[in-house]
């Protein structure tokens, strides 16, 4: 009886300490997981401080190279000054109608464009950049859709027109003039001078007669680029840009008159013969007709 109250009471003992040993271990789990949990705590604030400590570096440095940027932009944009903006105002409105055209000189044909809105003067500059010709040695002839530029004092030119003038019988020794020619000077004649210069009269030049011995007389249209020939029957309104060329030559027995041809087309059939015109006017009616 004493010997089983004491395994009895051996066993409870041994009961309790294992209770015990569990409660212990149970106990240091969780002392355990709260230490872990408290770790984990610190670590996440670490982090975020250090997170927001990077953070503001780095928003500074960000704001540092924006400066930086911004300086270096700043420095590197163009000035735009005064003249600049005259230098852009003074360019061709890029919406000016443009226009295109075929320019033959010398048997070569040019494509050039053109504001609709430039002036003559401005397409003969344009025209100098690729012929050489000066402006004022231009003259532009209209054919269908074409222009036809023609150098009026070309060497060649000039040279070919002496070589003719001293190869051949002088124009008052030709059949077809003399035939005018020795009918006389017409009664109403201008009062010419020998190798004379001068500039046109206000009023028309008069007194000269053609090949049917009609009596004749000049008008300078200036304001219309027109030179009018006109006879009692009828007056021809010719544009100025349509005469190829102009001779003339004295007259033998009286040098202080000319016979002067006017050349409408390509060849010498197109001239319209003039008699009696006063040499003073003669080199400024083939100014005023072809340029000078």
């Amino acid at each position: 009886s004493g010997s089983g109250s004491d395994d009895t009471n051996c066993a409870q003992i041994q009961s309790i300490d294992e209770c015990l040993n569990d409660s212990q271990r149970t106990d240091d789990k969780e002392a355990a997981v709260d230490q872990t949990s408290q770790d984990v705590h610190m670590k996440s604030a670490e982090s975020l401080e250090c997170l927001s400590t990077k953070s503001g570096a780095e928003v500074a440095a960000a704001t540092q190279v924006s400066d930086t940027t911004s300086a270096c932009t700043s420095a590197s944009a163009p000035t735009v000054t005064a003249d600049d903006n005259e230098d852009e105002s003074s360019q061709p409105s890029t919406s000016e109608e443009i226009v295109k055209l075929k320019i033959v000189f010398n048997k070569t044909t040019h494509d050039i464009e053109i504001g609709l809105k430039r002036t003559g003067r401005e397409l003969k500059e344009k025209l100098q950049t690729l012929i050489k010709v000066d402006p004022s040695m231009q003259k532009l002839v209209v054919k269908a859709a074409k222009l036809s530029l023609w150098n009026k004092t070309a060497a060649e030119d000039a040279k070919e027109e002496r070589t003719q003038i001293t190869t051949r019988e002088p124009l008052c020794k030709q059949k077809q003039h003399k035939k005018v020619i020795d009918k006389g000077l017409p009664d109403d004649a201008m009062p010419a001078w020998r190798n004379g210069k001068s500039d046109l009269p206000p009023e028309p030049l008069h007194g000269m007669i053609n090949k049917y011995n009609h009596k004749v007389r000049l008008t300078f249209k200036l304001e219309l680029d027109q030179l009018w020939i006109g006879t009692r029957e009828r007056t021809e309104k010719v544009p100025m840009n349509n005469i190829r060329s102009i001779v003339s030559e004295p007259i033998d027995e009286h040098p202080e008159y000319h016979v002067m041809g006017i050349q409408m087309g390509p060849t010498e059939a197109s001239r319209i013969w003039l008699y009696w015109v006063p040499s003073q006017y003669v080199d400024a009616i083939k100014d005023t007709i072809l340029g000078k």
